[in-house]
């Protein structure tokens, strides 16, 4: 069966954590992995008045920045998924687990 791991996160260091403790989990297992790959990163900007009555000219400008990461896993074994749902992923993480060919 073949995997795909999706990682998002507003913290870039906080993704590279979690993506590198994965890869210490799956490595000693009978899996495949191909790598931690780094999709673009999205921003979104947002422009607010400071003031609500007058000063059109005075502006805040705030950005969020969503950061993503994506493991591919191919492995036959159920207990390889099994330490994947128990893994505890540090708080900020947003993990989704895709099957993407099942045999």
């Amino acid at each position: 069966m073949k995997f795909r791991i999706l990682f998002k996160s507003f913290d870039n260091d906080l993704i590279d954590y979690a993506c590198q403790q994965l890869r210490l989990v799956l490595l000693p297992t009978e899996c495949q992995l191909k790598g931690v790959v780094s999709l673009p990163m999205k921003i979104k900007r947002f422009c607010v008045l400071r003031s609500p009555h007058i000063d059109k000219d005075s502006r805040e400008h705030f950005e969020l920045r969503l950061f993503k990461r994506f493991i591919d896993l191919e492995t036959n074994s159920s207990t390889v998924i099994d330490t994947l749902l128990k893994m505890e992923l540090p708080a900020g993480i947003c993990c989704t687990l895709k099957i993407i060919k099942n045999n």
